[in-house]
């Protein structure tokens, strides 16, 4: 694989890390900063770049208050010749946040930016400028592609301990150089508070930094917009952001744990039990949270294709807005499934139409892993398998459509990635052991949890005959970070071979498991 140095990194970040350095909180004062209005505006958020292409990409920062977002780029780090982009209006309204879609840009190069906040009524007065750099997908097939993946993010009140250092898994991440990082859902726990300090079951203490919106489950639409900045305290995260684009989707706890549309929430702990109406509320702030391509649409999805060159079409999917209820998923007939029918639609037309030797299918939870809904004390599924070995049942029945056509349209290149069960595995699915066998063999692939609790590992259902090839898991739940279990994947794709290679990674970056694919199959 031919793969660029990433050069002088540590100036490039040195605005960004300086910005951020002021952020972090200590624990003693156990609550976000006020904003400070005097001086000029500042960016102690930092920046983040997703959803970047062969030609184009999406520049993300916040403000500390009204202020116009302006980038300017530069093929060299010393901005010697620059092109200027002028953003939008920074305010209240999107929370002081605001996204600049870069176009034009130069096919597999290294673009380096700083963001500038000015004054709306003295544009001559600036803050001090942020800087990033992230690399454009490269149209020449050689170069290759390397990306990172996990997902599940300040879960189970496990939050960021400064004794721990903080969410160091994306230290290890960026130590890769990654083309991009697929965070495959859960990007925030908007259903977990986090308390200043959590007892450990050898008897010492894991400590927690807190914040005011962070003490309870989020309601309003400050609620959730206070868990998307509790993450931006992390220095970790920051630096990872400046440096690495991002692919971002959800899953359930942006909103509330294992919800779906029309539900009516039982938790105490909650006096809007809407589900409907917290998630309207949930995916504003996402939205002004990352940079989505998609999220300024009329329809606002989540769901979209990224296409990363010759090499790689991205299909990042949406299983939970448009789902049907959990209840015990062992219905006969399900038009609606996980994904709902224009969304299956418009899955099966974007694998028609790539073109790319590998199609990697993001989904925020897995296909063969039972994972169960149990907090109304009923046996309901939250995902798609129920467990029941035999013929597919319930939202199965969606994926077996899909699987169907994949194999009748000679579809190449297939390989699912996930996160969502806070352990990795890696599940090779083989019509000869399965209950339903129209299907050709692939590969599913499970990362996480980055910073959350471990789980032991799930339940396979055999509808589909997964095997589980690999898996690293805790056999007691909720094991802290601090107890290990804390995982990410890597995937490097070959610019010569067009071979792909998944690496399942501990925190530290450490090599547990390694499947090298084959491209221009139908079938793996």
């Amino acid at each position: 694989m031919s793969h660029r140095p990433f050069p002088g990194r540590r100036s490039v970040l040195r605005g960004s890390l300086a910005a951020s350095a002021a952020l972090t909180l200590p624990t003693a004062l156990g609550s976000a900063p006020a904003f400070a209005l005097s001086g000029r505006p500042k960016a102690g958020w930092g920046v983040q770049t997703g959803d970047v292409t062969c030609d184009s990409g999406l520049l993300w920062v916040r403000s500390d208050r009204p202020a116009r977002m302006i980038v300017e780029t530069s093929a060299t780090e010393s901005f010697r010749k620059t092109r200027r982009w002028h953003g939008p209006l920074l305010g209240a309204d999107t929370d002081f946040t605001g996204t600049t879609r870069l176009r034009g840009l130069p096919s597999g190069e290294q673009i380096h930016y700083r963001v500038l906040l000015a004054d709306p009524d003295d544009p001559r007065r600036t803050g001090e400028p942020v800087t990033g750099t992230f690399r454009t997908a490269s149209a020449r097939r050689r170069d290759g592609i390397r990306f990172v993946w996990s997902g599940d993010l300040a879960g189970q009140g496990w939050g960021i301990n400064p004794d721990f250092g903080g969410y160091t898994i994306y230290n290890a991440m960026g130590a890769l150089d990654p083309d991009f990082f697929l965070c495959s859902g859960d990007n925030i726990y908007a259903d977990g508070p986090i308390t200043s300090s959590v007892a450990l079951p050898d008897g010492s203490t894991w400590r927690n930094i807190t914040t005011q919106e962070k003490s309870k489950v989020a309601e309003t639409l400050a609620e959730f917009r206070g868990n998307f900045r509790y993450n931006l305290l992390d220095d970790n995260l920051k630096r990872f952001n400046a440096q690495v684009p991002s692919i971002v989707q959800w899953d359930d706890h942006e909103v509330t744990n294992n919800w779906y549309p029309g539900e009516i929430l039982g938790d105490a702990r909650y006096t809007e039990k809407s589900a409907d109406v917290l998630a309207s509320r949930a995916r504003q702030a996402f939205s002004e949270y990352f940079p989505i391509s998609t999220l300024r649409r009329p329809d606002g999805r989540v769901y979209r294709t990224v296409r990363h060159g010759p090499l790689l079409d991205v299909f990042v999917l949406d299983m939970r807005t448009y789902r049907n209820a959990n209840s015990t998923d062992d219905q006969t007939s399900d038009a609606q499934g996980i994904l709902g029918a224009e969304q299956l639609k418009w899955l099966k037309g974007e694998l028609s139409r790539s073109r790319a030797v590998w199609k990697v299918i993001a989904a925020d939870m897995p296909l063969g892993l039972v994972v169960p809904d149990t907090g109304d004390g009923r046996p309901h599924i939250e995902a798609v398998a129920q467990g029941d070995p035999g013929a597919p049942l319930g939202r199965e029945l969606q994926i077996a459509e899909l699987l169907r056509f994949i194999k009748h349209r000679r579809i190449t290149g297939t390989v699912w990635l996930t996160a969502d069960v806070h352990h990795t595995s890696a599940q090779h699915y083989q019509p000869s052991r399965a209950a339903f066998t129209d299907f050709e063999p692939f590969w599913e692939f499970v990362s996480g949890p980055l910073n959350a609790g471990a789980f032991p590992a799930s339940a396979l259902d055999d509808t589909f005959g997964p095997e589980r090839v690999f898996v690293k898991a805790p056999t007691a739940a909720n094991v802290s970070p601090a107890g290990g279990y804390q995982f990410f994947g890597e995937v490097d794709i070959d610019g010569h071979s067009g071979e792909l290679t998944v690496r399942l990674r501990e925190q530290d970056g450490t090599v547990l498991f390694t499947q090298v694919l084959q491209p221009g199959r139908v079938g793996q």
